[in-house]
């Protein structure tokens, strides 16, 4: 890396980033450049005060100072006025749902300005240059006391970022810091956002949770949704059981999602069909050898809900009207299998809501003996800054809040695993064994619950896997019935998901999967330890867009790229798998370079060794097939 300090810039990797300026409360404000030499920048704003960049090495450090008393700041940062020759972006999720990708913006200028989405990003983005291989990863090492957010703008030419730590109007004195970046540059794309989460895992005050095996089993929502009841339960357990039995794999989880409660926030509260609650359920599952686990949603309570009713100061309440604020509404005809129409925030920093919670998390982990914990909805506890919000509490910033719950979850389960879905990604770290990386699967190729998310956003996201925390691609669908999807389909995104080295878990009653379908989710259970696998064509591929829509209605930008995904895992026995998915509607042909294997073979797919030309592995791929092709160890 080249610091420029004339120049105010910035050079590496093929990036150039330049016309820094300080960024306070999100504008540049007016300023004087006081300071420029190798050790960083200072800038004397108008008011008086003094912004500092400090660069030791690759890490980046921004502080104001020379205020007198108390300083409150919404937010605090970086202005790049010039990223040139970026070809690509990372357009990095907040939370599990909100989807990661890249961002092309020489294409993508009429769907960035229908979908502002594509401009916002959050703890890191990678830079991809023009004309070379590798990235610039800009990334914040702390996410356990602010948000930190990237701002993208290339509606009036070279492409421009916001860099910001949301302070969220903190009282500080003396000076104001943003949270640490780090600046490098990497051959390889995802090999780059690799590093920088370790760089994320050495600085977290608590260090990463990393079951070292795959967690592995059967979720009740992709098959039941919320029609519980114990007969059916106990029937799948069973069926869960003897397909263990069968297969001679690891199966160790037997999760019961929502659909046992009335109403959300009533957690120790039964529907009618469980008049002796939900823990003879738990106990059938561990006698049968399985962990047992339950769904909550610990920041969500329901306007009809019992907790409400008694206590309706635990929730938290608008700065302008003093009501409850309601992230998640249903007036409509569509009530979520409950009678509430609002749903609400339980302000985990009023002492009775969080002596509750915690009570609630102690009762089922200690007394329920439940071993795994699907926490979901968390990203609504970081939802509402200061200016929306109106906690018991003041003065906390948003993260402050949300790590008081993770926090909370971790001291009361003790050693059971954590699975937090719908959740700040970067803040969990230390606290989360396994993260959700994307949306709900569902029973469609495309569409909002789809396998859409899946790919896109496992690409993006894989880089984490076993460094931060196990990653989960959501339930892999078994059956033959009640959904649309082909057996190319099925099979296709079974193997993606599995391959990924992370969470392996269904939904289906396994007496009613075929034969078939049985041996792929075996084969695929029978790598117990966790592994990570790459994506090494990651960021080569053009990108266009079309538009289609959010289920709100409001314009969403779809982006279009090469459909076929290349996808390589290390075997135990040092072999190299390649998987080879054709994700598009029509056949193609491809030839899968030696540099996938790394070098020249032998190489095989099902045994019979493949037809070699002298650059690589001539493929042809079916609408929607995978093909895997093994290399054995060099």
């Amino acid at each position: 890396m080249t610091f420029d300090p004339t120049g105010t810039s910035f050079d590496l990797g093929g990036v150039l980033l330049g016309d820094l300026a300080p960024l306070v409360d999100g504008t540049v404000p007016e300023h004087r450049l006081e300071r420029a030499d190798d050790r960083g920048l200072a800038w004397r704003l108008s008011e008086g005060t003094m912004v500092e960049l400090q660069i030791e090495g690759e890490r980046l450090d921004l502080r104001l100072s020379g205020f007198i008393g108390t300083r409150r700041l919404s937010s605090f940062g970086l202005r790049i006025g010039r990223a040139a020759n970026v070809r690509q972006y990372l357009r990095n999720g907040y939370m599990s749902w909100d989807g990661s990708y890249l961002v092309e913006p020489d294409t993508a200028m009429e769907a960035a300005a229908a979908d502002p989405n594509l401009l916002e990003g959050y703890a890191a983005t990678a830079l991809l240059p023009r004309g070379r291989d590798g990235a610039v990863i800009l990334g914040f090492l702390r996410h356990d006391r602010y948000q930190s957010r990237f701002r993208f703008n290339f509606e009036n030419g070279p492409l421009a970022i916001d860099v910001e730590t949301l302070i969220d109007r903190k009282s500080f004195t003396g000076e104001v810091r943003a949270e640490p970046l780090i600046l490098f540059a990497g051959d390889d794309t995802e090999q780059a956002l690799a590093r920088w989460a370790r760089a994320v895992a050495e600085a977290s005050p608590v260090p990463p949770r990393l079951p070292p095996r795959r967690v592995t089993g059967w979720c009740s929502w992709y098959n039941l949704y919320a029609s519980l009841e114990p007969k059916v339960l106990l029937e799948h357990l069973d069926a869960a059981a003897r397909f263990r039995e069968e297969s001679k794999v690891p199966f160790d989880i037997f999760q019961i999602d929502d659909g046992f409660t009335p109403e959300m926030g009533d957690w120790f509260d039964f529907k009618p069909q469980f008049p002796q609650g939900i823990r003879p359920i738990l106990e059938a599952a561990r006698d049968k050898g399985f962990t047992p686990g339950l769904w909550i949603a610990p920041f969500m309570v329901g306007n009809r809900s019992r907790l409400f009713a008694e206590h309706p100061d635990w929730v938290v309440r608008s700065r302008a009207t003093g009501e409850p604020l309601a992230p998640m509404t249903f007036y409509g005809e569509f009530r979520w299998h409950k009678r509430s129409e609002e749903y609400y925030v339980l302000d985990v920093t009023h002492p009775d809501a969080e002596a509750y919670i915690r009570r609630v998390f102690r009762t089922w982990a200690r007394e329920w003996n439940c071993g795994y914990f699907k926490a979901d909805f968390l990203h609504l506890g970081s939802t509402y800054g200061p200016d929306q919000a109106l906690w018991h509490e003041d003065g906390l910033s948003r993260i402050e809040i949300w790590m008081r719950m993770a926090r909370l979850m971790r001291e009361e389960i003790g050693e059971a695993t954590l699975l937090c879905c719908g959740s700040p990604i970067w803040a969990a770290v230390g606290y989360a064994d396994v993260m959700r990386i994307g949306r709900d699967v569902g029973v469609s190729w495309r569409g909002h619950y789809s396998a859409q998310s899946l790919l896109r956003d496992q690409t993006a996201r894989n880089f984490a896997n076993g460094i931060l925390w196990q990653s989960d691609p959501d339930c892999i669908l078994l059956r033959d019935r009640f959904h649309e999807l082909t057996d190319d389909q099925v099979r296709s995104l079974a193997m993606f998901a599995g391959l990924a080295g992370g969470v392996v878990m269904t939904s289906d009653q396994l007496d009613e999967v075929s034969p078939e379908r049985r041996q792929l989710f075996a084969d695929l259970l029978a790598k117990p330890r966790a592994t990570s696998c790459s994506f090494p064509e990651l960021g080569r591929s053009a990108l266009h867009y079309s538009l289609s829509s959010y289920p709100n209605g409001e314009p969403m930008a779809v982006s279009h790229a090469d459909p076929v995904l290349i996808q390589r895992a290390r075997q135990a026995d040092g072999s190299l798998l390649v998987n080879v998915f054709n994700t598009g509607d029509r056949a193609t042909e491809r030839l899968v370079p030696w540099s996938i294997f790394e070098g020249h073979g032998p190489v095989f797919e099902d045994a019979e060794r493949c037809v070699e030309g002298s650059h690589g592995i001539p493929v042809h791929l079916h609408p929607y097939q995978s093909r895997q092709f093994t290399c054995a160890p060099h």
